[in-house]
């Protein structure tokens, strides 16, 4: 289903894939003038874009493989990325416990101060040594944990940020088409002529593949090149449980196969745990097995006072990350860092590869090559619903804390955790929504925020604002999601039994 109506224009930019890096391009691409048009054939944000880790980070444990062009890259961006949208990011410390049988304690403290300054820090602090017995974040773990370090990166909502770009690409005259397949694409006389599965055409000087596991795929079957880079295609799942953390920080947890799992306090009443790697063939195969489950409940338990089971397994996903194929190279080595192939006598270009902390810089590269005498803008413009103004000295975390408050108190008729909900949700956008009315209550969500979300981010499923665009449906009963689900004219009779939910992406191939 398309989400706007298609136009005869001639595009200088059609982007095939609605993640984030699609969606990175597009809001660069459009800032600067471009004619864009974007295309994905699931939901936006629908496959491994909404299935990460939802961390903004340098990645520490790449430090270990001298990855120091990558830490160094990724951690400028976190602090880009924490001020630009400060409703859907913030800054998570993290406790790593040191284990004997692991890494040696002083190659963690090596590890920790290159990671405090490979780049410049404003917004996340630096790290320090934690003696568990005494610090609240001790209690949550084993007796035998007795020494840690604390160190800070950033948390980010991964599916909202693809939805933030898009808008903001939208307002700038981008067309943005979801549910809507790319069928082929034919170049001569300087244009690529576009087929989409809705049976209309768009005509675009340049295009760029950016459809992540598929991007192989498309570049062969529907651009018509087997010039693309082979992909290694990791699998990485999560469980979500009943919340273990007694206080905000998160844990990284080192484990005896070298290793590392995340343990990360997760919309307020859950942990999120994560994540597995393990090979696929297709990306359509994304399922969380159960090894991969067992696997994620015993890393956590070998550190946790009280050990989880599989009954306070709540919610599990999996998602695919695409992987520049390297030839020797087991799961942990393989770089997350992207690769832009540009395809052979026509004017075309394939993305693999990269991590959602460097999405921004990936498209002022990409943009680098497309235009040329544009320049970039993107790192001082707040992303849509993160624009708060700042007062002199403010941070963009400082300035929405002090933005929070002032849209709490001029609400004092809704509950304030409502408030923050959706703040923490849309942003700015949430002033005019509140001030208008929220209107009927349905099933434990309010319409005028469906309203918004159908409108404003082209949600056209239950599942598209219960997993997505939100995560209520950790919160919702049975009986509230089916009344979503009837509110978007879907079958009730669909909603899966409580609690043993799993969330598996389910976008189509493009």
């Amino acid at each position: 289903m398309s989400s706007q109506a298609p136009s005869p224009r001639i595009h200088d930019l059609l982007i095939i894939g609605g993640g984030i890096n699609g969606a990175g391009i597009a809001r660069d691409a459009s800032g600067r003038g471009l004619d864009v048009a974007l295309i994905e054939a699931g939901d936006l944000g629908g496959a491994t874009s909404s299935a990460s880790t939802k961390l903004i980070h340098g990645g520490l444990r790449y430090l270990e493989f001298y990855a120091f062009g990558l830490v160094r890259k990724a951690l400028a961006e976190r602090e880009v990325l924490l001020d630009l949208a400060p409703h859907i990011t913030w800054p998570q410390s993290f406790v790593l416990p040191h284990a004997p049988k692991s890494r040696p304690e002083w190659m963690l403290r090596a590890g920790l101060f290159l990671y405090d300054h490979l780049a410049r820090r404003r917004i996340v602090p630096g790290s320090e040594r934690v003696d568990l017995r005494q610090d609240k974040a001790g209690r949550a773990l084993a007796p035998s944990n007795t020494r840690a370090f604390r160190y800070w990166d950033g948390w980010v909502d991964d599916a909202r940020l693809v939805i933030a770009n898009l808008q903001d690409a939208r307002s700038r005259g981008a067309l943005i088409l979801s549910r809507t397949r790319v069928l082929r694409a034919e170049y001569a006389e300087g244009l690529w002529s576009v087929s989409l599965s809705d049976g209309t055409t768009l005509s675009a000087r340049q295009i760029v593949n950016t459809a992540g596991p598929w991007a192989e795929i498309v570049a062969r079957t529907v651009l018509g090149r087997n010039d693309a880079p082979a992909l290694r295609l990791v699998q990485g799942s999560h469980i979500v449980t009943k919340r273990v953390h007694l206080g905000r920080d998160a844990f990284m947890l080192q484990q005896p196969d070298g290793r590392i799992i995340f343990i990360i306090p997760y919309e307020r009443d859950f942990s999120l745990i994560g994540t597995t790697e393990r090979d696929i063939a297709a990306p359509e195969a994304a399922a969380i097995t159960e090894s991969e489950t067992d696997y994620l409940l015993e890393a956590a338990n070998r550190y946790l006072l009280r050990p989880l089971s599989r009954a306070d397994v709540v919610h599990s996903f999996a998602g695919v990350r695409p992987l520049v194929l390297e030839a020797g190279k087991d799961d942990r080595e393989t770089t997350r860092d992207y690769k832009l192939m540009a395809h052979e006598g026509v004017p075309a270009l394939t993305v693999v590869g990269g991590k959602i902390t460097t999405y921004r810089v990936l498209a002022e590269e990409v943009l680098k090559l497309l235009a040329k005498d544009s320049k970039p803008w993107t790192a001082s413009e707040p992303l849509p619903g993160g624009d708060v103004p700042k007062q002199a000295g403010e941070t963009g975390q400082e300035a929405f804390a002090r933005w929070l408050e002032e849209l709490v108190a001029r609400n004092e008729n809704y509950d304030p955790k409502l408030v923050r909900r959706l703040a923490h949700t849309i942003g700015t956008a949430a002033g005019p929504l509140l001030e208008a009315g929220l209107g009927a209550n349905i099933g434990g969500m309010f319409e005028a925020e469906l309203q918004y979300y159908r409108d404003k981010e082209w949600a056209t499923t239950a599942e598209d604002v219960l997993w997505r665009r939100t995560k209520m449906g950790l919160h919702l009963s049975n009986a509230g999601k089916a009344e979503i689900m009837r509110w978007f004219g879907e079958d009730p009779g669909e909603v899966q039994p409580e609690p043993a939910l799993t969330h598996r992406f389910a976008t189509p191939g493009v």
